[in-house]
């Protein structure tokens, strides 16, 4: 090997491959064996088989830097080679994803310069806390020795306890938890330290009444004086271990700049072997009730003190933690992908807002059920983080600790206490290896359920090809407004002190040191998961949490918690039904089912003769039914818990107003509907059973929104008031009339009727048109002599007057999309390609109608489908751009969401999928990925994976936003023309910004609640606002915030009209003026409205319209000449263009605004 360079060069050379492979391996001490460089690369293969191998094959010789030799590149694969290829095929759906978790797994672990930084950190903390002076001994209750700058922080309720207390420096300082074994995770780093109070700190009955705990505070209150004088650290707070308020811990971080690189957690706990363990079985009392109450009579004789399991598991926790750390580190030894699982499993409680808080699943207890399933051989030691991640998430799917709970004691021992125990005194049991501690005992079973729920989720995730596993369980957010259909908040949690006397939970107050909030919540959440049983799937509740403290300020009372939120996961089939049958009235049951729902129960009796217990909810219309919940969730905390009305913020359905049309009582629109789809499926009978024409009708089908249910405001039956119209008697017609306001707009419900195919079709477009339009004359006749339906033919379609609604017949040939294509070439031969004519009858008579069945199809099984589109469309007009995006590719992105749901369940009610619709857009990558919506399950996994293949090698040539369908898959119909991508890129930082604010308010229910703030668009982007006059707005009542008082537009809500002249159809004059706007000015402006009810048009000026031009005669339009450096240029003439703006819209425009600051004439 030629001098250095040939060694680094084929050092370099090799450092391409990832495994050591026994070879010799340069370093700066000069060659290694085999042996010794394997052991050093800490290689899992056995050092014999290197070293004998490296024996046998001489060194490589020196190659290009960077290249593998012919020999290399075509050697057989090792066996560790092969085993990762055969584990990637069998587990992962595709190399991508191993790749992913790999690169994931490099993100989140601390790197070896910073670790460096922490060792020295704690290095220097070990010497300041042996260095802290002692103090003399005093009573506990005596604390005028801590300065005043120091505040205990413990509540201290009551405050009178026996005991003496006296500071000596730490027996023994140890670092504990993940830190040492690795698997801590970015990007809080969190280093905890036990430190041992020495044994003279304690005296005999230090187990009772808090003493203990207080005398732990104290130690941490001294030691916090001391350590915030020291310029090494640059804060020194207090805070509860996982929020639990017996239990004070102090944060220690560093000066400057590595503030943020580390928190030093001290906990303090007692001397080893100290307290007595039998003292703290889960049905032994260490906290006595007179001491509590303040009673100074001693208890009556032979009055049972209650157990006090909580109190107990709280001071035995501080016995094992250094016994906890050796459990793990023994647990970890040779098993490198315990370190990545732990740390993927941290990653995914943490997307889930499952690991922080009062009775949190922490990143300690997933490494406890890691080393519990390696104990129980469910785990085993070669398996990669990745299969630690399955086994975990498996496991808990399968099992409900709840129920059965979990040990990790090795061998049976008579003088422990039994799992049945544990059952007895805690919701979620899973036994520490002491056989003494409850790892799950601050843990609510609802949070377990939820995380069990959560676990069954993913596994369906990893175990389904069609999904992005790894973005969605590890990559996506899971809060709760977005993750649950109904959120409700308690905002006062000191209304759980009246609720903990209701329900008489004196004894879980005494165990849990006062904290009424621990104490009320389990019975909180089982009360209302008894009273939803049913109708949800799961009740969740936010963990509580208090803040950290600065040392001088006083420990955060219970009530800071902040308000308690909790989430309600449905069963779509149930959720909103109007009865709870109970028992039968002569059943002993009766009286309990009548106790639980108070004055609520009745007597019914039902169809098959029975009389039974029933609650009955009123509630007439969907969207009322969907808040059936909410009036259970109040009655039965008001009931049982004293909880009043006013306490809880319910904010499951604070959207559905904007969609709400007319009358505050009416519905969201449901009901309209359902009523429009009935009288089309009439409309459709009598036209499939026509007689007298010469082809019959072969299918109708519906492509209004209205009738795939997602309409924003559905049309309502009416009926004109003539006085408001000019009448042209000869022709039965009503003209809007000048001096009255515009008239209610009446939208065509248009339907594609197709005919069946002959031989007597022309082969003409021509000819094919006109016989069209003498099918739609003679439809016209027909429906009239035969069902006596008003109807008014026109050259492209027929409108029927039915039932109040006017249906806008189109028939459809099937061939005529064909014949539209054909072009003759100058050879005269004759080919087939695509026109703009033959694109757009696709669309309307194939694509369009296809779409309407589809998600018609999708609402009966998902019945808010139809809400949460319309809170979609609604967002897109009254951010000014339902104009720039088409309404079919808004319900397609819809649609997506309920198809396609992971890592959620499917939406439940709207409010969740408008969420999730404004997620969606920010979140999905529209430059490098296409949406495919994969309507009716056509799509086979092979067809997906060709469409996005396909997308990628044509991604320049495609739209901006490209979706994909069944029968859409290489065109995106619906996003061909718009939006562009500047208007994308608007919309995205518009769904960005308004998710923000949306979640906001949601979550804060002592705040203002106003959701209708992201419906009202920011104007200040656009240069000039033309304000209209509201009279003639025909939509002006469907307006975001409703006008207080409206003009009556001339039309009576009523369907029974028989003879009655045709109203005005499709009649929006905004429309008409922004139509003509658009063909005057397209090249220079832009134009933004709302078309539900909008009195503003934005108008956008285009930068490159502005630059002069060169003076031609036919650039003249809107332009005027100016002289530039002695040359004649055209530059827009932008004051006769704004009062051009006025002029067409004589009547309808109230004013135009300039906004000049903005740009210069």
């Amino acid at each position: 090997m030629g001098g250095p360079e040939g060694a680094g060069g084929a050092r370099r050379g090799r450092a391409r491959r990832p495994e050591p492979r026994g070879y010799a391996v340069f370093s700066p001490q000069g060659f290694k064996e085999p042996a010794e460089a394997a052991e050093a690369e800490q290689s899992s293969q056995p050092p014999g088989r290197g070293a004998a191998r490296g024996r046998k094959r001489p060194a490589p010789a020196a190659v290009p830097s960077g290249r593998l030799s012919r020999a290399e590149l075509y050697e057989p694969p090792s066996s560790e080679e092969l085993n990762r290829l055969k584990e990637t095929e069998d587990l992962f759906h595709s190399s991508l994803l191993r790749l992913q978790i790999e690169e994931l797994l490099k993100e989140v672990t601390l790197k070896e310069t910073k670790k460096k930084k922490i060792d020295a950190f704690l290095h220097e903390i070990n010497g300041l806390l042996s260095a802290i002076p002692e103090t003399s001994e005093s009573d506990l209750t005596d604390q005028t020795w801590l300065p005043g700058d120091v505040k205990v922080p413990f509540l201290q309720v009551p405050f009178d306890v026996k005991g003496k207390f006296r500071f000596l420096p730490p027996a023994q300082l140890s670092v504990v938890g993940s830190y040492l074994l690795g698997t801590c995770i970015k990007p809080e780093i969190n280093v905890d330290v036990a430190v041992t109070m020495p044994r003279e700190v304690f005296q005999d009955k230090d187990n009772l009444n808090q003493r203990y705990h207080r005398k732990r505070a104290l130690y941490l209150a001294h030691i916090a004086h001391h350590l915030s004088k020291e310029r090494l650290f640059g804060s020194v707070k207090f805070a509860y271990m996982n929020s639990n308020h017996l239990k004070p811990i102090l944060l220690l971080r560093p000066q400057g700049k590595d503030e943020k690189l580390v928190t030093v957690r001290l906990y303090a706990c007692p001397a080893l072997g100290f307290f007595k363990p039998s003292r703290f079985h889960p049905s032994k009392n260490n906290v006595r009730t007179a001491w509590f109450m303040e009673q100074s009579s001693a208890p009556k004789e032979g009055a049972p003190e209650p157990p006090t399991p909580h109190y107990n598991n709280s001071i035995l926790c501080d016995t094992v933690l250094l016994s906890h750390l050796h459990f793990l580190s023994t647990a970890s030894t040779d098993f490198p992908g315990m370190k990545d699982g732990v740390a993927l499993l941290k990653v995914w409680l943490n997307q889930r807002q499952l690991s922080k808080g009062l009775g949190c699943f922490s990143g300690f207890l997933v490494s406890m059920l890691v080393a519990y399933l390696l104990m129980k051989r469910k785990i085993v030691r070669v398996m990669s983080g990745y299969q630690v991640l399955r086994n975990v998430l498996q496991f808990l799917a399968t099992t409900d600790l709840s129920v059965t709970g979990i040990s990790l004691v090795k061998d049976a021992d008579a003088s422990l206490p039994a799992l049945a125990d544990f059952h007895q005194a805690f919701e979620v049991v899973f036994v520490d290896p002491s056989g003494l501690v409850n790892l799950c005992a601050d843990m609510t079973a609802s949070k377990y359920h939820q995380v069990q729920l959560e676990a069954k989720r993913s596994m369906e995730i990893l175990d389904d090809r069609m999904v992005d596993g790894f973005q969605a369980l590890l990559m996506t957010p899971k809060p709760m407004l977005r993750t649950f259909d109904h959120v409700f908040h308690l905002k006062h949690v000191s209304k759980l002190q009246s609720a903990c006397k209701k329900m008489e939970l004196l004894n879980e107050l005494m165990d849990r040191g006062g904290n009424y909030v621990a104490a009320a919540l389990p019975f909180i959440v089982s009360l209302l998961a008894r009273g939803l049983a049913g109708r949800a799937l799961l009740v969740a509740h936010s963990l509580p949490q208090t803040p950290e403290w600065p040392i001088d300020a006083e420990p955060p009372k219970h009530k800071d918690v902040g308000p308690l939120t909790f989430g309600l996961l449905f069963v779509p089939e149930f959720a909103a039904s109007t009865l709870e049958k109970g028992p039968q009235a002569d059943r002993p049951e009766a009286v309990e089912f009548r106790n639980f729902w108070g004055e609520k129960s009745e007597l019914r009796r039902f169809q098959d003769g029975t009389i039974c217990e029933a609650v009955v909810w009123e509630a007439s219309t969907v969207c009322q039914k969907r808040l059936i919940p909410e009036q259970i969730v109040r009655h039965l905390l008001k009931l049982h818990a004293d909880i009043p009305e006013s306490s809880i913020c319910y904010t499951g359905a604070l959207l559905d107003s904007v969609i709400k049309s007319g009358k505050e009582e009416s519905g969201t629109g449901e009901e309209a509907m359902v009523s429009i789809i009935c009288s089309y499926d009439d409309l459709s009978r009598k036209l499939w059973n026509l007689e007298g024409l010469p082809l019959t009708v072969t299918a109708v089908q519906g492509v209004h929104p209205a009738l795939r249910y997602t309409d924003v405001f559905p049309p309502i039956p009416m009926k004109p008031i003539y006085s408001f119209h000019n009448q042209i008697r000869t022709k039965r017609l009503l003209l809007p009339s000048e001096e009255k306001p515009c008239p209610a707009y009446i939208a065509p419900l248009k339907i594609i009727c197709h005919m069946e195919g002959s031989g007597r079709w022309p082969q003409d477009k021509e000819a094919i048109k006109r016989i069209k339009t003498a099918f739609h004359l003679q439809l016209a006749e027909l429906l009239q002599q035969q069902h006596q339906l008003i109807c008014r033919p026109a050259v492209t379609h027929t409108d029927v007057y039915k039932d109040g609604y006017v249906f806008r017949l189109q028939v459809a040939y099937h061939r005529e999309p064909l014949i539209l294509k054909e072009v003759v070439t100058p050879e005269g031969m004759l080919k087939y390609q695509d026109t703009e004519e033959s694109q757009q009858l696709e669309l309307e008579t194939l694509h369009r109608p296809y779409l309407t069945s589809s998600l018609h199809g999708l609402q009966q099984q998902h019945p808010v489908f139809g809400s949460s589109c319309r809170l979609a469309k609604r967002w897109v007009s009254a951010q000014l751009l339902s104009d720039s995006i088409s309404e079919e590719c808004v319900d397609l992105l819809v649609a997506s969401l309920f198809l396609h749901p992971a890592p959620f369940t499917p939406p439940s009610s709207p409010q969740v999928g408008f969420l999730r619709f404004l997620s969606l857009l920010v979140t999905f990558d529209w430059n490098n990925n296409p949406l495919i919506v994969n309507l009716n399950a056509s799509l086979t996994d092979a067809e997906c994976t060709e469409i996005k293949n396909k997308f990628m090698a044509a991604r320049s040539r495609l739209p901006v936003m490209f979706i994909a369908t069944p029968k859409d898959q290489w065109s995106s119909v619906w996003t061909r023309e718009r939006p562009s991508a500047q208007i994308l890129q608007r919309l995205l930082v518009l769904a960005s910004e308004s998710l923000r604010a949306l979640e906001e308010q949601l979550m804060d229910p002592l705040g203002s609640q106003d959701v209708k703030i992201v419906f009202r668009p920011p104007l200040d982007l656009y240069d000039v606002l033309i304000h209209l006059n509201s009279k003639q707005i025909p939509r002006h009542l469907e307006s975001v915030d409703r006008p207080v008082k409206s003009f009556s537009r001339g039309v009576v809500k009523n369907s029974a009209g028989v003879n009655v002249l045709f109203p005005v159809v499709d009649y929006d004059p905004v429309q008409c003026y922004l139509q003509e706007l658009r063909d005057a000015f397209s090249d220079l402006a832009l134009f933004f409205y709302d078309k539900h009810g909008g009195e503003v048009i934005a108008v956008l000026w285009k930068p490159l319209s502005f630059q002069p031009q060169p003076f031609k005669v036919s650039n003249m339009k809107g332009r005027m000449v100016t002289t530039v450096n002695n040359k004649l240029v055209c530059v827009p003439n932008v004051e006769a263009i704004l009062e051009d703006f006025e002029v067409l819209g004589a009547g309808l425009v109230k004013r135009v605004e300039a906004r000049t600051e903005k740009w210069t004439i």
